[in-house]
């Protein structure tokens, strides 16, 4: 089963493979990865930054790293 996702490019429907392998969208042709996905979002919505700074914010005695680290 594949989930409908908001394509972070053109904002149409993208694809989200069911194994969280892909995601795609025919609207604007893209193709990557989940992991690529995720780095997508971060880096273009600080919405999203902001909540995985809310994350890495709370474990406290470690470092957080980088999001390539993710």
């Amino acid at each position: 089963m594949v989930m409908k996702i908001k394509c972070p490019k053109c904002k149409g429907v993208a694809e989200l493979g069911d194994d969280f392998s892909y995601v795609r969208c025919s609207n604007c042709s893209l193709d990557m990865t989940y992991g690529e996905y995720i780095k997508y979002l971060t880096y273009n919505d600080s919405t999203y930054a902001d909540i995985l700074g809310d994350y890495t914010g709370s474990t406290e005695g470690t470092t957080a790293g980088s999001l390539d680290e993710w």
